[in-house]
């Protein structure tokens, strides 16, 4: 997994509430198991018509937001089904970060298995963020200090310290196994130079 620490990008308002996997990357793109090729797909209900032509209304669908980086959205991002390829979709389009003042509980660890970034902050930032967002501007988040910084205003956010060891450092659930790799080995030595014995037969 890409280690997640400094972000430099355009932002874009979907203000939106309860905003689903579904509508995120709908059902009938799950059938891959691909990480890649996902980012096509995403939003397409709100990206295009019914022609598959793109809807030029939709915030991704403009400049300069169809380059964005990061997503201002509304309360309850991610509810819905469980699905690992919504922040596979967000990612293959180029978002890897997130802000809400909320995320269904199953989005938001499945964002920190795969490189995304979800913030959470108070509505009236968020409403401050979006409105700025709307301006076109760019937006700089740096993890490690757990702050963000647009138009030379700061904001800072909360976040699990091992979480954010996590993303700083590009681990997954692999990736943590594999910290612990000297104790696994050691003990699979120990494991296998282990003689045993046959019990004595009575």
């Amino acid at each position: 997994m890409k280690s997640f620490n400094k972000l430099t990008g355009i932002i874009a308002s979907i203000p939106q509430v309860n905003i689903d996997t579904d509508a995120i990357i709908p059902k009938q793109f799950l059938k891959t198991i691909e990480r890649t090729g996902l980012g096509k797909h995403l939003f397409h209900e709100k990206r295009y018509d019914q022609n598959n032509n793109l809807i030029k209304d939709f915030i991704l669908n403009k400049q300069p937001w169809s380059q964005a980086k990061i997503i201002v959205a509304g309360d309850n991002f991610g509810c819905g089904s469980s699905r690992e390829h919504a922040p596979w979709a967000l990612l293959d389009f180029g978002i890897s970060c997130i802000i809400s003042t909320s995320f269904a509980d199953i989005f938001y660890n499945n964002c920190f298995k795969n490189g995304v970034l979800p913030i959470i902050l108070n509505e009236k930032i968020v409403d401050e963020i979006s409105m700025l967002a709307e301006q076109g501007v760019e937006i700089s988040i740096d993890l490690e200090e757990q702050q963000l910084i647009v138009q030379n205003k700061l904001y800072k956010f909360e976040i699990d310290p091992y979480r954010k060891h996590c993303l700083l450092n590009g681990l997954d659930d692999i990736g943590i196994t594999l910290e612990n790799k000297k104790t696994i080995d050691s003990y699979e030595e120990k494991l296998s130079s282990k003689i045993w014995h046959k019990p004595e037969s009575l």
